[in-house]
């Protein structure tokens, strides 16, 4: 009977030494977990909540409550002009509508500048700063980039066109980084290519005044831009002689000193006697 006691009890102890260990691994792997958790919590910082599409919406599409979702963000990395307040974006006590701007993608977050205010229509307005004006630049297959620019991106504007004075054309960069809100009536981004014959872009009064007298006295040609930031400050300019590398030689003319003379009677002979110059 203490034989059967004795081995029931070294059972006993050995399960339990063994549930122990268990336990102690379980507790390391879970405490372990966290460690990697608080980590990656502490690279993040601080979570936020933001407002992001459901579905994809493009440009002139209304936007509704139905169509958002709340989800945690970085607050690091949350770009600019989000919305985190339904009262914000969605005011209460008014029915206007907001509508997109720019194609937006799923889960992608909603932006001011990528909605129109409540209540404003998706035009050419909308687009518009504070004392900004739009300005139709016509082009072709060319000189608008054979389709490629898009509402949204930044064009620099050169000028090509005949100079009093000056032998051939010249070409020169008037407008740097200029943004293109519409293009042929499409003020949404694209999704191909389509060549277009008027390019919209937002410019100041004085911008729009030298485009108009530089589409009047010449040819207007676009080419893209990475980015606003890529401004070119300075005068760019080019014209046939400096294309091809041709310099043109000086002609030097050279001027005879002044020489200054008086006729005198020497023997009953007229000679002539060199005199300084009085002036």
């Amino acid at each position: 009977m203490r034989a059967m006691f004795g081995l029931v009890l070294v059972a006993g102890v050995g399960l339990a030494g063994s549930a122990v260990y268990m336990a102690k691994g379980y507790i390391g792997q879970t405490q372990s977990a966290l460690e990697q958790q608080q980590q990656m919590l502490a690279k993040l910082g601080p979570i936020t909540q933001v407002y992001v599409m459901k579905e994809q919406k493009n440009y002139g599409d209304p936007l509704t409550i139905d169509d958002v979702e709340l989800v945690y963000w970085p607050k690091n990395s949350l770009p600019e002009g989000a919305f985190n307040d339904a009262a914000v974006l969605f005011p209460p006590g008014t029915n206007q509508e907001r509508f997109m701007l720019r194609t937006t993608e799923k889960f992608e977050p909603i932006l001011e500048v990528k909605i129109t205010r409540p209540g404003e229509p998706p035009g050419l307005t909308g687009q518009l700063a504070k004392g900004m004006r739009a300005f139709a630049v016509k082009v072709d297959a060319v000189s608008g980039v054979s389709g490629w620019v898009q509402p949204g991106d930044y064009v620099d504007i050169n000028w090509t066109g005949s100079v009093n004075g000056m032998n051939g054309e010249l070409t020169r960069l008037i407008e740097s980084s200029t943004k293109v809100i519409a293009v042929d009536q499409q003020a949404g981004a694209q999704s191909s290519a389509t060549v277009a014959r008027t390019v919209i872009v937002a410019a100041t009064p004085a911008q729009v005044a030298r485009l108009t007298q530089a589409q009047a006295t010449g040819r207007l040609t676009l080419s893209l831009v990475g980015s606003a930031a890529d401004a070119v400050e300075g005068l760019v300019e080019v014209d046939s002689n400096s294309l091809l590398g041709i310099t043109q030689e000086e002609v030097v003319v050279k001027q005879e000193a002044k020489r200054c003379t008086i006729f005198q009677n020497k023997g009953g002979e007229r000679v002539e006697v060199e005199i300084p110059c009085t002036n």
